[in-house]
């Protein structure tokens, strides 16, 4: 059905504009919100009329959008996003992000009278429309630059290394050594320990005789 418009809607017209909508869309939403009415002959008769006696004031707001635009110029908004080793970005730019930075600028555009040219998927430029007046569009750019997000990579548990070859034929050399002086050590010890045996069973030997010697001694004294 067709609608003409006696207010600015955005993403769908503008004030004394005729545009299409869904019957359902025109009857439910855009004619009870007043936002417009059917283009029947009563009206379109009415908007005849109005556009003559506002086609001075239509000029001064379409000389409005043209001084607006020249501002705007050949502007490239800036965005960064995270990307891959790939450039491919992670999300996307939309449209009120791009209206958010206009009127950071000091440019004030609805979301709805943006439209981006093809999807951000990856680092670069990109080109923009913004929907200024019903008769005048202008061209931006935005250009998405790339903060590469490093991935953490797994580390590989370390394996646990052997003892060195050398330190362990030293560690098997010290502990040989080790066990050859600890028998010499022992042998040396039993071979004492022996001898002192030996020396203590002759020394009882001759204690015994030397007392045998005594008594007969003093059996002979006796006598």
């Amino acid at each position: 059905m067709e609608i003409i418009l006696i207010k600015d809607v955005p993403g769908l017209g503008f004030k004394d504009e005729v545009v299409n909508v869904k019957n359902g869309y025109g009857r439910n939403y855009i004619i009870p919100k007043g936002f417009g009415v059917l283009a029947n002959k009563a009206n379109s008769k009415v908007l005849e009329e109005n556009l003559k006696q506002t086609a001075k004031k239509q000029e001064e707001i379409l000389k409005e959008a043209k001084k607006l635009a020249k501002k705007i110029g050949d502007l490239v908004l800036e965005f960064k996003l995270k990307t891959g080793s790939d450039e491919k970005v992670f999300g996307s730019i939309t449209t009120s992000q791009i209206s958010k930075m206009l009127e950071e600028k000091g440019i004030e555009i609805h979301k709805r009278n943006i439209s981006i040219l093809s999807k951000v998927n990856s680092i670069g430029e990109y080109d923009v429309d913004l929907k200024i007046h019903k008769d005048l569009t202008h061209p931006i750019k935005i250009n998405v630059t790339g903060d590469v997000v490093k991935t953490k990579k797994k580390k590989k548990a370390a394996k646990k290394e052997d003892t060195p070859k050398d330190e362990t034929n030293d560690v098997k050399a010290s502990s040989e050594n080790v066990s050859d002086n600890k028998s010499s050590t022992d042998s040396k010890e039993e071979v004492e320990t022996k001898k002192e045996a030996k020396d203590s069973k002759k020394e009882a030997k001759d204690s015994k005789k030397e007392a045998k010697d005594s008594k007969k001694e003093a059996k002979d004294s006796k006598k």
